[in-house]
């Protein structure tokens, strides 16, 4: 009896084990995810263009006193351990904007691209398709950055760029590393009659959770190969989150392109930037940005003026956060160049260019 009694407890207890252990097993992670981004925005330029459109170097949130929206997309995610995928779908004046040489539906891809982990044992993947810009520290999504507009020298570099990358981020996740042949400047289709693939490597270093620092460059031509000039492309910046509520992004890009088809004179062009957030509480915060472009030769920028677009800008933004996934901006900006490069809607030239940008941004 005393074994028969031992018996039924052993079976009775496996089996409340077994039904603990199946009430504690977690799901398995669902590899599919959907999201989505709308930004909407009002601008008042006091220069105040005849079109409503702002300066031409400006590519985003650039239409004058109106309503419009800057950028809205939706989102859907393929993530598997060694898989992975990303279809988005946008519009918006952004759009417009960047990509204008696009044709058909190319005009509203976001991203789309693809990935395949190529090692069993290291975090190195395969990617190709459209993606986001390996350059810069600011994207197209307002929100995920310090300041509600684009640093001139966002707006004049690659935003996105389409083609095929190798990235190895290391065991520690300290470092990234990355190889990229791509269809050229901020292009998705090639730009006809051009032969040539451009390149780009992209070198990130996160030592801790405060601080990035990265190292990223282009080399390719932009033009059909009759009239073929080498462009090189650096970008450099480090984020420096000195406390919690207080950080620092500093950045600095540098160019130079050939000034004749297999010449070896080359036309240079740089911009730095400082970027000063402070976070006041869970709901606010309060950035400040000093910056400076220089492009004598008029390689990205063409004033047609003596001494090219040679600008400074200065900006103060506010920033209030009333939920998590909803962001209302408010940001004051003034550009002031050597010469007069803005137009005034009477049709006459300055050297200054104040505006007021409001944002609401909503994520989901």
């Amino acid at each position: 009896m005393k074994n028969i009694l031992l018996g039924v407890m052993l079976i009775a207890g496996s089996n409340l084990a077994a039904q603990d252990s199946a009430k504690t097993a977690a799901p398995a992670p669902n590899p599919f995810s959907f999201s989505g981004y709308v930004e909407a925005y009002y601008q008042y330029d006091f220069n105040k263009p005849a079109d409503n459109n702002r300066p031409g170097f400006i590519y985003s949130h650039n239409r004058h006193n109106e309503f419009n929206l800057n950028l809205g997309f939706l989102k859907g995610s393929y993530s598997a351990e060694r898989v992975r995928a990303n279809l988005a779908i946008a519009a918006g004046t952004y759009m417009n904007s960047n990509y204008a040489a696009e044709t058909g539906v190319l005009k509203n891809i976001f991203e789309a691209n693809a990935g395949l982990k190529v090692s069993k044992k290291k975090n190195l993947w395969v990617d190709a398709g459209i993606f986001s810009s390996h350059i810069g520290f600011e994207s197209a999504i307002s929100k995920d950055c310090w300041t509600l507009t684009r640093s001139m020298l966002a707006d004049n570099s690659p935003y996105f760029e389409s083609g095929a990358k190798l990235t190895y981020t290391s065991d520690n996740n300290k470092w990234i590393v990355s190889g990229l042949v791509l269809n050229g400047w901020q292009r998705i289709k090639r730009v006809d009659a051009n032969s040539l693939m451009s390149y780009g490597t992209q070198v990130q270093f996160k030592p801790n959770s405060n601080v990035t620092v990265n190292y990223s460059t282009f080399i390719g031509t932009d033009k059909p190969d009759s009239a073929r000039l080498w462009r090189y492309f650096h970008n450099v910046y480090g984020i420096f989150n000195v406390t919690p509520k207080f950080g620092i992004t500093a950045g600095f890009d540098i160019g130079s392109e050939q000034k004749i088809k297999g010449g070896n004179d080359f036309n240079t062009w740089y911009s730095p930037v400082l970027i000063l957030k402070y976070v006041i509480d869970s709901k606010w915060a309060i950035a400040a940005r000093g910056e400076y472009y220089d492009d004598k030769y008029g390689v990205i920028i063409a004033s047609g003026t003596p001494n090219g677009f040679k600008t400074t800008g200065f900006s103060v933004n506010v920033d209030y956060a009333p939920i998590p996934n909803a962001l209302i901006r408010l940001e004051l900006r003034s550009l002031n160049s050597r010469d007069d490069v803005f137009i005034k809607g009477n049709g006459s030239v300055t050297n200054n260019n104040t505006f007021i940008t409001s944002s609401i941004a909503v994520s989901f």
